[in-house]
Formats: C-alpha cells, sequence, structure tokens
C-alpha cells in the first residue's frame, strides 16, 4: 500500500502556526474550530462486537449488554444482524433477541440485513431501523458476500426502497475504504460514487470503514474532504479500527473538518471475520473520553460506559482491549503522607 496520501495541497504551517489549509485548499480558522458543540455515537458492539466471538454467547447476556449500553446513555444502537445462521452461528437468535429487548422512548435499535429475506425478518419483528453493507473493494466485497459490487447494488434495491417504503430508516457500511487485504489502496472517488448511489436508493447515512485499521491522519483529511465536497457531513460517518492505534487520530481530523457521527463498540470488541487482522474496533469508552476532554457533549455518561464495557468482558469471558476500559477514568489521587 502506498499509505497515507498528501495532507493538504500547498506548503505547510509554519511552525507555531495555528492556521492550516481548510478542506477546500485554502487558508482558515484555528485548529478545531470545526469541531462540533456535540456529536453522536453509533453502538455496534452486540453486533459487530460479537460477531466474531467463537464461544456462543446466551441470549440473557446480549441483553445485558444491550441494557448496560442504554443505561450508559447510547441512542443508536446496532443489536444483531439477519444473516444465515450458517454464516454467522453467533447471531443464530436474531428473531428472539429483537423481539424481546426492552425498548426506551428515544432508542433505536438496528440490525444488518443482507438480502430481502433479511429485511422480511427485521420488519416481522418490528425493528425500524435496518442496515445494508458492502465493500469498496471487489475482492474482498466477494469475500465477505460472494458478489460483485455492481450485484450487491442491484440486491439493495429490493432491500431500501421496500424498507424505506414501510418506514424504516436505512443506514448502509462501505468496508475498506482506507485500504483492502486483498487489493492494497482504494480509489477515493469510488467510495465516493459508491456512498452517492446508496443514498440515492434512500440510505439516510453511509459509514465509512477503516476495516482493517490501516488509516493514517492525511489519508483520513483526503478521504473526508473528497465526502465533504459531495455531500453534506450529516450524510457519512467514520468507522474506524484501531488495529494499529490510530483510530482516535483519525477520528480527531475528521472531527476537524466537521464530521458528527462515529461507529465504536465498547470496549473495543469486535472486528470483520472476511479481512485479516480486522480486529480492534475503535473503544467507545476511548472515544467519550476524549470527546469529553474537548467539551464535546455525546449524551454518554463516561462512568456508566465503563461500567457496560465491564458488562460485555463478563458476558464474552475473555479480557477486551478497551484503553479506558483497562485503565478506568481520571481520577485525582491522594499524596502519600510521610511518617
Amino acid at each position: 500500500m502506498t499509505l497515507p496520501r498528501p495532507f493538504a495541497e500547498g506548503p505547510p504551517a509554519t511552525e507555531g502556526s495555528a492556521e492550516r489549509p481548510s478542506a477546500g485548499g485554502a487558508a482558515s480558522a484555528p485548529l478545531f474550530a470545526r469541531v462540533a458543540d456535540e456529536v453522536s455515537i453509533y453502538e455496534v458492539s452486540p453486533r459487530d462486537g460479537l460477531q466474531n466471538e467463537a464461544a456462543m454467547i446466551p441470549i440473557e447476556g446480549k441483553r445485558r449488554l444491550i441494557a448496560a449500553l442504554v443505561a450508559a446513555g447510547l441512542r443508536r444502537i446496532e443489536i444483531t444482524s439477519f444473516v444465515s445462521p450458517k454464516w454467522v452461528p453467533q447471531l443464530a437468535d436474531a428473531e428472539e433477541l429483537a423481539r424481546t429487548i426492552a425498548t426506551e422512548p428515544g432508542v433505536t435499535f438496528s440490525a444488518l440485513c443482507p438480502n430481502a429475506r433479511g429485511l422480511e425478518r427485521a420488519l416481522a419483528v418490528g425493528l425500524r431501523e435496518i442496515a445494508v453493507f458492502l465493500s469498496a473493494s471487489e475482492a474482498h466485497n466477494r469475500a465477505n458476500v460472494n458478489k460483485s459490487i455492481d450485484d450487491t447494488l442491484s440486491v439493495f434495491s429490493e432491500i431500501v426502497p421496500p424498507a424505506r417504503e414501510a418506514g424504516v430508516a436505512v443506514r448502509a457500511y462501505v468496508s475498506t475504504v482506507w485500504g483492502c487485504p486483498y487489493e492494497g489502496d482504494v480509489d477515493p472517488a469510488r467510495v465516493v460514487r459508491i456512498a452517492e448511489r446508496l443514498i440515492e436508493l434512500g440510505c439516510y447515512q453511509v459509514s465509512l470503514g477503516d476495516t482493517i485499521g490501516v488509516g493514517t491522519p492525511r489519508q483520513t483529511h483526503d478521504i473526508v474532504r473528497r465526502f465533504l465536497d459531495a455531500m453534506p457531513p450529516e450524510r457519512f460517518a467514520l468507522h474506524l479500527h484501531d488495529t494499529r492505534g490510530t483510530a482516535l487520530a483519525n477520528i480527531l481530523v475528521g472531527l476537524e473538518l466537521g464530521v458528527r457521527d462515529f461507529d465504536a463498540s465498547v470496549a473495543g470488541v469486535g472486528g470483520c471475520p472476511y479481512a485479516p487482522g480486522a480486529a480492534g474496533n475503535m473503544a467507545t469508552e476511548d472515544l467519550v473520553f476524549m470527546l469529553h476532554g474537548m467539551g464535546v457533549r455525546t449524551g454518554v455518561d463516561l462512568d456508566k460506559i465503563i461500567e457496560a464495557g465491564n458488562v460485555a468482558e463478563q458476558v464474552i469471558g475473555r479480557p477486551l482491549p478497551g484503553k479506558v476500559h483497562r485503565a478506568g477514568p481520571f481520577r485525582l489521587r491522594r499524596l502519600p503522607t510521610r511518617g
């Protein structure tokens, strides 16, 4: 891969300068001037986080996790996927979970739907939001769904319009935006075209995935800038993996450019089963800690989301990698007394 790409056209800022090139390349406001006062976090741990776990997790444990996420203040939670149990056995309880999960005012539960049959199952249990997914690279898309990108978009024409007619909102995921494990670099212009087609179909938002965690800040600046040239910021979100420790740095770039929607997974659990080395979702606690430290509102209680991470660890039965999950929140300590 030839990553990262250039940060911006023109010469670098001089040492000590507070200004930087804008999304269009011209001098602009000081750093962080465009950061929103409030952002939305889309929680994916019950689906993206649990789908790869080898040990089967009882439905009671999934309910506990979802309840803890709701109690922490998260209002957009992807709870399961209506894929074939043959491909993802961990989510074979999708109907029962969706039908029996306790609803909360102001909370939207969603589920992944790969095809028209998945939509039927989602509608039957009363979900009001679904998600569709494809990759920006042909090789990864074939590995993931055994179809070309064009064929996958054709399938979406059998999902998205009927869902919208039924009053169900549709979100879309585009994977391997920052790089593909099989093809290497992915052309950002191709990703923009795919996203535009998804929005034309009726998706309200497209989540852009760094599926294998290879993204760097300059590359993220280039990708986000291209998207801002094509659509308003509420039309896309960032779904960044922390596989190589760059997720928060990339999120910071997105924030600075005006992105307001980010996907995350409590305690950093999860990744893509069809992308080698893709473990390491952005930990929700790490994201909330940084945002609150910057004065950005999330609606999420940091202490309670740390508790939700503890629930996830108990339910899964192994240590989870989130940094704030492991370190805890910052607390002042008493100086030791000397006798």
